[in-house]
């Protein structure tokens, strides 16, 4: 039985779900890695104030310790706002390689039942073409032994005195 259309549809569906999953995956973790880029800058910006601080401290510029300060606070802020953000992303990147996994599973699913038919396809092809060369090995071997049969019994008939002598197979001539 050949592989159904509907089964080949069936692949081509799920080839196109996977892609669809994989590029909300590959979306999903690239805004993840956007906000880890982002909370990297925050905290260097948090360490640039605090070094900004500790200068203003030595120098005893109280008018560089204000920016100094307001960079720290600014980097703290920005490092809060951005942990629950970053939260959520890895929640839904997970969601989405799980949403991906899946699909993938499902298409090489329909692949496995594809292969399997196009291989039992291939192994009756094999058998019926094993057995049309059989019936004509067959049917050539029984012609040539009934041509054989015919030639011998008209060589046998011209060649024959008058008595007729059964011959037994594997028997001693006399």
């Amino acid at each position: 039985m050949p592989v159904s259309n509907a089964l080949k549809r069936l692949l081509r569906i799920r080839d196109l779900e996977q892609e669809q999953h994989r590029l909300a995956l590959e979306s999903a973790m690239g805004e993840l890695r956007a906000l880890e880029a982002a909370l990297e800058r925050a905290g260097a910006r948090e360490r640039r104030g605090r070094g900004e601080v500790a200068a203003s401290a030595q120098s005893r510029e109280s008018a560089e310790r204000h920016p100094a300060l307001t960079e720290v606070e600014i980097g703290t802020h920005h490092a809060n706002v951005l942990a629950p953000r970053i939260r959520r992303a890895g929640v839904e990147a997970e969601r989405r390689m799980a949403a991906f996994l899946s699909k993938r599973m499902e298409r090489r699913q329909a692949e496995t039942l594809i292969r399997e038919g196009e291989e039992q396809e291939a192994i009756e092809a094999a058998r019926q073409s094993q057995q049309r060369l059989d019936e004509w090995y067959l049917t050539r071997f029984m012609r040539e032994s009934l041509e054989r049969d015919r030639e011998n019994s008209s060589s046998n008939g011209s060649m024959s005195d008058g008595s007729e002598s059964e011959e037994i197979p594997g028997a001693q001539p006399e």
